[in-house]
């Protein structure tokens, strides 16, 4: 018995906490700023399509999530419920942090996301951005340098969104 309130006292603290990566005291380091130009602009999605950032003049939302991540399914589906994935001028890329193609392809038919989704298997990419905590939703201008970064703990992550 004692056991088991261990156990579920343990998964209390970890769905209380969020999608952050623990630590006595995390701390959210964010690796680009304001004005910088982003530090990656290919990419390949779950499709084997080639993105390439530089060949678009819209503005761009690059979402660093993990799929098992509750804050992350939160804004994704506020995302799915908003006009933001509608909008010609706006291109949208998810990067699925520790994600591999398969899981990302599910969690996109759950969510109905019409937009690419690219796997960071090895947190190569995300580690461009942040040490810590998802979602981050990076907004880039057409000349593909960093407008601002949010990270989307909290509730109306998408209402942020803003150029």
């Amino acid at each position: 018995m004692k056991a088991l309130k261990t156990a579920a006292l343990s998964l209390f603290i970890l769905v209380m906490a969020g999608c952050a990566n623990h630590n006595k005291s995390p701390e959210y380091l964010t690796y680009v700023e304001i004005g910088d130009e982003v530090p990656i602009s290919r990419f390949v999605d779950t499709q084997g399509n080639s993105i390439d950032l530089t060949q678009s003049k819209n503005n761009k939302l690059l979402i660093l999530f993990a799929t098992w991540c509750h804050d992350s399914q939160r804004t994704m589906q506020q995302l799915a419920n908003s006009d933001l994935h509608l909008s010609p001028n706006i291109d949208i890329i998810g990067i699925g942090r520790e994600e591999n193609a398969d899981a990302l392809t599910t969690f996109a038919t759950k969510y109905e996301l019409n937009f690419p989704l690219v796997a960071d298997e090895d947190r190569s990419i995300y580690s461009m951005f942040a040490n810590s905590g998802i979602p981050r939703l990076i907004l880039l201008d057409p000349d593909n340098k960093v407008v601002k970064t949010i990270i989307g703990e909290k509730e109306n992550t998408i209402d942020k969104v803003v150029w």
